[in-house]
C-alpha cells in the first residue's frame, strides 16, 4: 500500500498504481469507443456514455485496492448522489472521461484523469488519453512526466511565453465569445483547439502557454491536468465572470462546495 490512515506513504508507487489503472480504464473506453456508442443526457444535460459508466467503476474498485483509506470523489457517482466526507481535506477527483463530446465525435481527444487533492491543491495526477496512446502525469512539483505508448517517459516542463506572442489553447466543444473577447487583451500569435484536459497537458508541455475557461466546469474535469501543469511548472490561476465565487487572481482551489470552478485562466512558466 501507498497510503495509510488517508496519508501518502510512496508518492511514487502510488503514482504508478494511478497510471496502471488509468490505462486499465482507457482500454475498456476503447472496447466501446470502437463499437456503437449509445449516448444518454444526464440532469445537469450533460451526455454520459457505457464509456463513462465502466471506466469509473474500474478505476473506484482499483483505488479501493491500492488507497482504500482515501475518500474519492468520481463524476458519475456525485450525479447519482454518492458524496464521500473529504473534510479530512485528502481525497481523489476523478474523471473516468473526461472529453464525452470528443468521444461521440471519435476525435480521440478525451482523457481518463486521476488527481489526488492535499490541502486544497492537486498534488499528484494522471492524465490518461487511451485512443492517441499518451499518459501523462505528475508527483509533484518539478515532476510532470509524458509517454507515447510503451516508449520511455520524457520530462515535460512548461515553457516562458515567447516575445513572438502566446500560443493559446481553446476548447474544441465550448469556446465562445467571451473567450475571445477575454484574449482581445493579449498579444496571441496562434490559437488552436483542443478537446478534454489535454488542453492542460498542452500548457504543461510548452506546446501552448495559456488555456482560459469562461464557462462552467466541475473540479474533476481539469484537477489531474492541474497536477501535471503545476509538476512541470504552470499555474490556473482565477478570473473575473461567472456563477461561481471566486478571488480573482488566487490560485484555483478545491474541495468547494458543489465541485464546480470559477472561471480561470492556465498559464505557463
Amino acid at each position: 500500500m501507498a497510503t495509510e490512515g488517508g496519508r501518502v506513504t510512496d508518492r511514487q508507487a502510488l503514482v504508478d498504481s494511478l497510471v496502471d489503472v488509468s490505462i486499465e480504464a482507457g482500454l475498456a473506453i476503447l472496447e466501446i469507443y470502437e463499437g456503437e456508442i449509445a449516448t444518454r443526457v444526464k440532469d445537469d444535460k450533460s451526455p454520459v456514455t457505457d464509456a463513462d459508466e465502466r471506466a469509473e467503476e474500474i478505476i473506484l474498485k482499483r483505488l479501493a485496492e491500492v488507497a482504500g483509506d482515501i475518500p474519492v470523489v468520481a463524476e458519475e457517482s456525485v450525479a447519482a448522489g454518492s458524496i464521500p466526507d473529504i473534510s479530512g481535506g485528502t481525497f481523489f477527483l476523478v474523471d473516468p472521461l473526461d472529453g464525452t463530446r470528443e468521444f461521440i465525435n471519435r476525435n480521440g481527444e478525451f482523457t481518463v484523469n486521476i488527481a489526488l487533492i492535499e490541502n486544497g491543491q492537486p498534488t499528484l495526477g494522471v492524465v490518461h488519453l487511451s485512443a492517441l496512446g499518451q499518459t501523462y502525469w505528475s508527483r509533484g512539483a518539478g515532476d510532470a512526466w509524458r509517454r507515447d505508448g510503451d516508449g520511455a517517459a520524457v520530462a515535460v516542463t512548461a515553457r516562458a511565453a515567447p516575445d513572438t506572442g502566446l500560443v493559446v489553447v481553446a476548447s474544441r466543444s465550448h469556446r465562445d465569445s467571451a473567450t475571445d473577447d477575454y484574449l482581445a487583451d493579449f498579444d496571441v500569435a496562434d490559437l488552436v483547439s483542443a478537446g478534454s484536459s489535454l488542453k492542460l497537458c498542452r500548457v504543461a508541455e510548452g506546446a501552448a502557454d495559456m488555456y482560459p475557461r469562461l464557462g462552467r466546469t466541475m473540479e474533476w474535469d481539469i484537477a489531474a491536468g492541474h497536477a501535471v501543469l503545476a509538476g512541470a511548472g504552470g499555474s490556473i490561476t482565477v478570473i473575473a465572470g461567472g456563477d461561481v465565487a471566486g478571488d480573482v487572481g488566487r490560485p484555483l482551489g478545491y474541495g468547494k462546495p458543489g465541485f464546480e470552478n470559477p472561471f480561470f485562466v492556465a498559464r505557463g512558466n
